[in-house]
């Protein structure tokens, strides 16, 4: 018998973004397990696959983009660049102006720029719910806004409610904003999700954090993944090629370690200039720039900005080495970076460096897919004999083990939310 679930998520593809590949893979194989899932969103910016039953809700637009009309300024461009801060203050590591505007947000950002959607989205739901027949709710964060959503449905209407929480909430060692407003904020964390049936997080580590906060809640673990058919190859890159794609958050993920090992390399004669090419698909902040100077590596460094998601596909997989950056934060241990999902895909080596050992260091070690690096010693140790390798047979090899990656699937993710989504349905019927 299938089964129908309403998932709220403020992220679903065409919209860009590390959610959209997670909800879009939970929609993609649910029904394999027996689920039907309807996907209630904000307006799209783009045509969404037809093989999906998507909802799409007015969106007013988020607050920051609402100001902005206000001040006569453009929604779709920074505000900081639109108002004449300098790039080298506005894309600093360290950046005065973006912290004072975070201030501001810190009020109209309450509990998150996507609030406009609250709205339009009960109404279009509460419809919905009373036309047809549904088995549960599964809600999406962040923006937290999409389980502020879930509850008022769930109030109303009485369905099984998975909260699924890819960050956790004022847990979140990311969270930007003063103690005052992350004590009102908690309060509220705890009134919405009182009434969630189970939680759901991506790591160990964070579900035993949120535990703490949530007593008594039911909190399952469901890593983020990959889509089986997104698994491709291509040629490999003639040179020692080292990629990295995404964003670097203002220098949380910092390349320094690498690109000090990399000219120290270079300068004892162990590594070749013109056979190594590292290259940021995604990221040409100012702070970067100044770190490549710095180095003396701007021959060895490309910087690229966003490229279509399709070319950052191939940009892996034709690379002999794919890079990920963790932030040195001891609470990272129990991170996982969605890119790391993405590289596993791409079947290439991956290196990842600094940041504690936890989750990733596990997850490569299990798959074999790649080594975690934390220190200057044993970074410019591997890349030598990784460079000597690439040297003798032309490429670096690929050693995953395919069972243990075939865990971290989209179809793996499906299973056990239909898994979690069953138990909390059987519970609740009557023997």
């Amino acid at each position: 018998m299938t089964r129908k679930v309403l998932v709220i998520t403020y992220y679903f593809p065409p919209r860009a973004g590390v959610a959209s590949l997670r909800l879009r893979g939970l929609a993609k194989y649910l029904p394999e397990f027996g689920w039907e899932p309807v996907i209630l969103t904000p307006a799209l910016p783009g045509v969404p696959e037809q093989r999906f039953q998507i909802i799409q809700t007015p969106y007013p637009g988020d607050a920051i983009a609402i100001w902005k009309e206000k001040l006569h300024l453009r929604p779709d461009k920074g505000l900081q660049e639109q108002i004449g801060i300098p790039r080298a203050v506005r894309e600093g590591k360290r950046s005065l102006t973006s912290r004072l505007l975070m201030l501001a947000k810190e009020v109209i950002c309450y509990p998150d720029e996507h609030k406009m959607w609250y709205p339009f989205a009960i109404d279009m739901g509460q419809d919905l719910l009373r036309r047809e027949r549904f088995d549960a709710l599964l809600s999406s964060s962040g923006p937290v806004t999409a389980h502020l959503i879930a509850k008022a449905l769930k109030a109303r209407h009485g369905l099984i409610w998975i909260a699924d929480l890819r960050d956790l909430w004022t847990q979140n060692h990311y969270y930007p904003y003063s103690p005052l407003r992350k004590m009102i904020e908690r309060r509220l964390e705890l009134r919405t999700l009182s009434l969630a049936d189970a939680l759901v997080t991506v790591s160990v580590p964070l579900a035993e954090q949120l535990g703490k906060l949530h007593k008594g809640k039911v909190i399952s673990v469901i890593p983020n993944g990959f889509d089986p058919e997104e698994v491709g190859s291509a040629p490999l890159t003639k040179e020692f090629t080292i990629t990295y794609t995404g964003q670097l958050y203002q220098g949380k993920r910092d390349p320094a370690l690498l690109f000090r090992a990399v000219a120290e390399l270079i300068s004892e004669g162990k590594v070749h200039r013109s056979n190594i090419k590292i290259r940021f698909y995604g990221s040409t902040e100012y702070w970067l720039e100044q770190e490549v100077r710095h180095y003396k590596l701007d021959d060895v460094v490309s910087m690229h900005p966003y490229v279509p998601r399709e070319e950052a596909l191939i940009r892996q997989r034709e690379s002999q080495l794919l890079l990920l950056l963790n932030w040195d934060d001891p609470r990272e241990r129990g991170v996982y970076t969605g890119k790391l999902f993405e590289y596993l895909a791409a079947r290439r080596p991956i290196l990842a460096v600094g940041g504690p050992r936890g989750v990733v260091t596990e997850l490569l070690q299990e798959t074999n897919t790649g080594i975690h690096v934390s220190s200057h010693i044993e970074l410019k140790h591997i890349l030598a004999q990784l460079y000597e390798e690439y040297k003798t047979c032309g490429q670096v090899a690929y050693h995953g083990c395919e069972e243990r990656i075939a865990q971290y699937s989209h179809r793996a993710m499906a299973h056990r939310f239909a898994e979690i989504l069953n138990r909390c349905v059987s519970l609740k019927q009557p023997l």
